[in-house]
């Protein structure tokens, strides 16, 4: 975890992605930055240097249809030599990167494109088996009467889709009509696009929401996402040349920020497949059982709390657990550029042992969210408010929940995360959720959602008893409703979508 590893070959002072892109082909040249790997499609790689010229020539192309500084374009792809070499394209002419993640359904993905304004979207087309470039046609059917430049009013400033392949939907455009103006573009005029990039210039969006909430745009700009790269660059112990699988999808923040940017700052190859951990109950933002526990790799640091919004973790802890505070690894340590306070609903800090939101401030904090007022998430000091429960206990602080997700039952809180975590250890389960649902009561009756390992039962009864002996008694869900992993409902963003669980269970309790 320490400096002893870190092997500078980028300079630090890079803090735009024409720079950086540059350094990094500078510094590794021939060796592989990214490899695809998956064992039903070939294999595929692209070095360091050929990461350069590919993304120039896309990048020119770009240029040559009109994208420039602040425009905004999307794309949808798979962990993949594609993703990156689009991604850098984007980054490297001031354009805005949009990454649209894979799970989206026709509704969310015209709601989404919509909300982030995009010009342009560059669509992957086979993705797991399915054609994405018939997805997007689906869900924009009035693509179908456009023969050249778009114009729909259900995503009024898109002007242009491309994909690649044989037999594209009507409206979407060959990748080789993006590329074929790429020459009339020059290096000299690239040269002299790139040099008008600066670190306030924002450079990517990334669309993530809430258990309960609608998808937000997070913006982010080229000096704070390149000097989050250089600190978990300092913070891992990645080793040039080396190879590293990335876990998570790239389209988030943990799979660009944790794995894709970090490696390839420190020289690294990225080891992209198509299928990620997003089936995990880590990817679906469910607490680990104890088997499950995630606990780093020698040499790596205990991540405790991070989010979109601070372009992945700001916090680490000493241990993985604190004894009652399961539910994340304390704040000991707070990242490079960033504060982090616990306040009260005036935003004030609270006493020593208080509880209240935990907020954040920082050089690499999201200057706002795509067509959002900063009133309704910031502070008037310039926090933000991550809707984090914590107590602080000298200079530590200990999560104990999220703000929106207690529940408060028969005058008593309750931390969902918190019994969750305790289900999760018990025999046979996989995975649990607990909500609150009306109760003429007790406010909010407390029930839970259980997924049984494969090929295991489970026992509501036995639960009960099982969680009476570690749980206070009011913890302690008074209904439970067993449920396949299929029924679980997840958002656009592949979080569980609690709201539609919250349904689900009620009605199933004949408490609709």
């Amino acid at each position: 975890m320490s400096g002893e590893t870190y092997q500078p070959g980028v300079p630090e002072t890079a803090s735009t992605f024409p720079q950086f892109i540059r350094a990094i082909a500078a510094a590794y040249g021939d060796a592989v930055a990214v490899r695809f790997q998956d064992p039903a499609l070939p294999e595929e790689t692209i070095t360091f240097a050929a990461l350069e010229r590919e993304s120039a020539r896309l990048a020119r192309a770009l240029l040559a249809r009109g994208a420039g500084k602040g425009t905004r374009i999307g794309f949808i792809a798979a962990n993949s030599v594609g993703f990156v070499v689009q991604f850098c394209a984007i980054a490297r002419i001031g354009a805005i990167a949009v990454p649209l993640s894979t799970l989206l359904k026709s509704h969310d993905l015209v709601r989404v494109l919509r909300q982030s304004d995009v010009t342009g979207l560059i669509v992957q087309r086979q993705i797991l088996g399915k054609d994405y470039a018939q997805r997007v046609a689906e869900a924009l059917p009035g693509l179908y009467g456009c023969a050249q430049e778009l114009r729909l009013t259900d995503v009024p400033f898109l002007r242009w889709v491309v994909s690649d392949g044989d037999d594209l939907p009507q409206g979407v455009r060959a990748r080789s009509w993006l590329l074929a103006e790429a020459e009339s573009v020059d290096e000299a005029l690239l040269e002299a696009v790139e040099a008008e990039i600066y670190p306030t210039d924002q450079v990517m969006e990334i669309y993530t929401s809430g258990s309960m909430a609608m998808p937000k745009g997070v913006k982010h700009n080229h000096g704070a996402v390149l000097a989050r790269t250089h600190f978990l660059r300092r913070k891992l112990p990645l080793q040039s040349g080396q190879e590293y699988p990335a876990l998570m999808p790239m389209f988030w923040v943990g799979g660009l920020m944790m794995y894709l940017l970090p490696n390839l700052a420190a020289g690294a190859a990225t080891l992209c497949a198509e299928a990620t951990l997003r089936n995990s109950r880590y990817a679906m933002g469910s607490v680990l059982a104890e088997g499950d526990e995630m606990r780093p790799p020698e040499g790596w640091p205990i991540w405790a709390l991070g989010m979109t919004e601070t372009i992945g973790p700001y916090s680490w802890g000493d241990e993985v657990r604190v004894p009652g505070y399961p539910l994340c690894p304390p704040l000991d340590h707070i990242a490079d550029g960033f504060e982090v306070r616990v306040a009260d609903e005036n935003d004030q800090p609270v006493a020593e042992g208080e509880r209240g939101e935990i907020q954040v401030r920082g050089y690499a904090l999201t200057p706002g969210l795509h067509k959002l007022e900063r009133e309704g998430y910031f502070t008037a000091d310039g926090y933000y408010h991550t809707g984090d429960m914590g107590e602080r206990h000298g200079e530590r602080i200990l999560f104990v929940g999220r703000d929106g997700d207690m529940i408060k039952t028969a005058s008593a809180n309750v931390s969902p995360a918190e019994v969750e975590q305790e289900m999760q250890q018990l025999e046979g389960v996989h995975s649990a959720y607990v909500l609150g649902i009306p109760d003429q009561e007790r406010g909010q009756l407390l029930v839970a959602a259980v997924v049984p390992r494969d090929g295991e039962t489970v026992e509501p009864e036995a639960l009960r008893a099982a969680l009476g002996e570690c749980l206070s008694s009011y913890k302690v869900p008074r209904e439970y409703v067993v449920i396949s992993r299929e029924e679980v409902p997840l958002l656009p963003s592949n979080k569980v979508a609690r709201r539609e669980l919250e349904v689900m269970l009620a009605q199933r309790l004949g408490r609709a």
